[in-house]
């Protein structure tokens, strides 16, 4: 098991056609953005722009959370408002139009792969999956097997978990929680 913390003071952010884009992680390393060869990628973007179209990515799945107000948006000229950290889960080839600024967390998880899910929880998990993400919303103590970790809000802890080990997670507060097996 290999555990990894990417702290937000330490992401470095690029623009985007609507705002910034702070990259915590694309999966695995050797893997590159702009040729769409992740598996996965986390990172949060600022919506500065309004209206601001989402990059579009073919053959990705999306998950995306407001972290500091709601969104209102059009998915495939359909409108749609979302309340502060609701998931919203869509495909990433889908036209997105945004109407709201403001700072979002973004997954995106390969259509490859088939069994993956994302959850806002406070509550202790126990688990197995051989990817576990935790993104903490607020100042944040995560206990790994009984082990602390401290997060300061937007920090990103990744569990690598490839021999499927029964993890056990406790949260001082609500963060979001993520699971990826391939």
């Amino acid at each position: 098991m290999n555990i990894h913390l990417f702290p937000k003071k330490d992401s470095k952010a690029s623009i985007w056609s609507g705002g910034l884009t702070y990259e915590y992680m694309i999966y695995p390393k050797t893997a590159n953005y702009t040729d769409r060869d992740f598996v996965f990628r986390i990172s949060s973007a600022t919506i500065e722009e309004v209206p601001s179209e989402f990059t579009r990515f073919k053959g990705y799945y999306r998950y995306l959370v407001m972290l500091d107000n709601g969104l209102d948006i059009e998915i495939n000229k359909v409108k749609k408002m979302y309340e502060k950290y609701e998931i919203i889960a869509f495909n990433s080839d889908d036209e997105v139009t945004s109407y709201t600024k403001g700072i979002d967390f973004n997954w995106m998880v390969s259509e490859k792969i088939s069994h993956h899910k994302l959850k806002i929880t406070s509550s202790n998990q126990n688990c197995n999956a051989e990817i576990i993400i935790l993104f903490s919303l607020d100042t944040t103590v995560i206990k790994i097997n009984e082990k602390p970790y401290d997060l300061k809000p937007y920090d990103l802890l990744v569990i690598e978990n490839p021999e499927k080990e029964n993890i056990i997670l406790h949260f001082s507060n609500e963060c979001l929680y993520g699971i990826l097996d391939f």
